[in-house]
């Protein structure tokens, strides 16, 4: 199981690095959905399942996508073509998808039960608000903030691009 988690760790400080260092915006949330895939993975391991589910499904399912959708409507004109073109080899994807591909081959040994060595305690969504919103309120209201204000300033930009008659 140590094992396991040593694999998920390094994947999700590599691919936060990556994520960090990349100039390109949609390189860099490739790989930031392959360092959220691995944070699930480890509190998977870890014996949380739904904080596991709630990783995957609200950071990388939802505002992953929202901010790679935000990317794609502000790089508009001659030159998102041109980045199209470049996502479109195969040599790009070669990071994101090995990573991943680690990723996935751990989750599925930990699914099938063979990597499993401790009984995992499945919390109910009761206690994981409990726990989100005693001792980590204040945290749980700063990260509310950061993606408020990540909103608007997404919109603050791209409404300068895409509705040119608004600069005036």
């Amino acid at each position: 199981m140590e094992v396991l988690f040593g694999i998920a760790a390094f994947i999700a400080i590599v691919a936060t690095l990556l994520s960090v260092t990349r100039l390109n915006a949609v390189h860099a949330l490739l790989y930031l959905i392959v360092s959220i895939l691995s944070l699930a993975v480890i509190f998977y391991i870890l014996g949380a399942p739904f904080a596991s589910a709630l990783e995957v499904i609200v950071y990388a399912g939802a505002i992953v996508v929202l901010m790679l959708f935000v990317v794609m409507m502000l790089n508009l004109g001659h030159q998102a073509v041109e980045r199209e073109k470049t996502l479109l080899r195969p040599r790009i994807w070669i990071g994101p998808f090995l990573l991943a591909a680690l990723l996935m081959a751990e989750f599925l040994f930990l699914l099938l039960g063979e990597g499993r060595t401790t009984k995992v305690t499945v919390q109910s969504p009761t206690q994981v608000g409990i726990a989100l919103f005693q001792p980590y309120l204040i945290a749980v209201e700063i990260a509310s903030f950061l993606l408020l204000a990540g909103v608007v300033g997404a919109y603050h930009l791209g409404r300068k691009i895409v509705f040119p008659e608004a600069k005036k």
